[in-house]
């Protein structure tokens, strides 16, 4: 089987699953012991902190762990508002296309209460159905705010570095810039960023940074939240007083948290050569299926969803293929050996258009011609030729029976 679907997990890397080992084997005490069999586990739960916030040059008190990108995302938004006393409205920006951790835990709380209010971000549309979040639109935004609410506070922006579905990188440095100019706290979901560009939280400008472990190589059910400033949130999970800082309760997962720690690591000491072995494979990729398909008299069906540069780094790319459904597709391909996806892994089971694609122009049948296709470190130079010709080949057969 060819894995093609790195945006919704990635195969642990060995090195990873060794250093988890002893943990789950032998060393497997609670950090929150005083005796030496829970000191040694505390003593790698800060190993571990310390690689983590290394690989995106924070420091160590600044890395909460959570069980993933999708906690750390709601510990930002829910975390915050309850942190925050004020007088007037606490306004969150959040922009059309992020993950739905962002979107369902906004929903979640827009109604009931009148202190806080929620506003969209809406990106540019650069043409050819090409869009990102810049600066520009946050400006736009928080001049909107001031003129909706007549006093309302805009006390922080929440936008992706990169976009779960189409990998279309948003201005998170120039958005950062402008939060900080103006005194608003910036969140930065990298969870796709990981692993595919350099992360650093002071260049980005970020006051909260989302990162999730299965992404980069390492194991599931454990991400972190970077925080810049701790008394600027509120844990949603209480326990222990000195578990996490105070601000997530609960036993520690170790394993995890090694693995998570280990996985940083390797990408600190090997990043730059990773990263643009990642991106050659997914230019490789695209230029292979578009040579087979020419080979067919059907190079002009395909086409790359969004103002996706393969030219720079980064893992994920959404093609869609005029008259062909992307659902029948991906099983076809799942039938030949090759693994992608129709979206975001947390609507995989859904047969109704990519709310994503569709926010950045896209039709209801454009969007159901689409797949996701995203690359990692583990795919060599061999399974991207093959998988082109799979690729290919599956939308000739699926083109010529639509059409006789």
């Amino acid at each position: 089987m060819i894995y093609l679907d790195n945006a919704s997990t990635t195969k642990p890397d060995p090195r990873v699953v060794q250093a988890m080992l002893p943990y789950l084997e032998e060393s497997y005490g609670n950090p929150g012991t005083v005796y030496s069999f829970g000191r040694e586990a505390e003593k790698a739960v800060s190993k571990a902190r310390e690689q983590v916030a290394e690989y995106i040059g924070a420091k160590p008190d600044q890395i909460i762990f959570t069980s993933g990108g999708s906690e750390a995302n709601n510990m930002v938004i829910k975390g915050i508002l309850k942190s925050m006393e004020i007088a007037g409205r606490f306004v969150t920006m959040y922009s059309s296309i992020e993950h739905d951790s962002i979107m369902n835990t906004v929903n979640s709380l827009k109604y009931g209460n009148h202190l806080f209010d929620f506003t969209k971000i809406i990106p540019s549309d650069h043409g050819t159905k090409g869009v990102s979040v810049g600066r520009d639109d946050v400006e736009k935004a928080v001049s909107r705010v001031r003129l909706v609410y007549g006093g309302g506070v805009t006390g922080l922006v929440s936008v992706m570095h990169t976009n779960n579905e189409t990998g279309i990188r948003n201005d998170v440095e120039e958005i950062g810039k402008y939060c900080h100019d103006k005194d608003i706290m910036f969140h930065a979901d990298c969870v796709q960023a990981a692993g595919c560009e350099p992360l650093n939280v002071d260049k980005i400008g970020c006051d909260f940074m989302s990162l999730s472990s299965h992404k980069i190589h390492g194991p599931k059910g454990i991400g972190a939240l970077y925080v810049r400033n701790k008394t600027s949130i509120s844990p949603l999970i209480f326990g222990g007083e000195n578990q996490e800082f105070g601000l997530r309760g609960g036993t520690e997962n170790v394993p995890g948290i090694v693995g998570f720690g280990k996985a940083c690591e390797i990408l600190t000491n090997d990043s730059e050569n990773n990263l643009k072995y990642i991106s050659n494979l997914r230019r490789r990729l695209y230029d292979r299926i578009v040579w087979r398909l020419s080979t067919y008299g059907l190079q002009d069906i395909v086409h790359i969803n969004g103002n996706l540069n393969l030219d720079n780094l980064g893992k994920t790319m959404n093609l869609r293929f005029d008259g062909i459904d992307g659902q029948t597709l991906m099983l076809l391909l799942d039938s030949n050996g090759v693994c992608v996806s129709t979206g975001s892994a947390c609507n995989s089971h859904e047969t109704k258009p990519s709310r994503v694609l569709k926010s950045i122009g896209l039709t209801d049948e454009e969007a159901m011609s689409s797949i996701r296709i995203s690359v990692s470190r583990m795919n060599t130079v061999d399974e991207i030729d093959t998988a082109a010709g799979i690729i290919a080949d599956s939308v000739y057969s699926l083109h010529s029976v639509a059409n006789g």
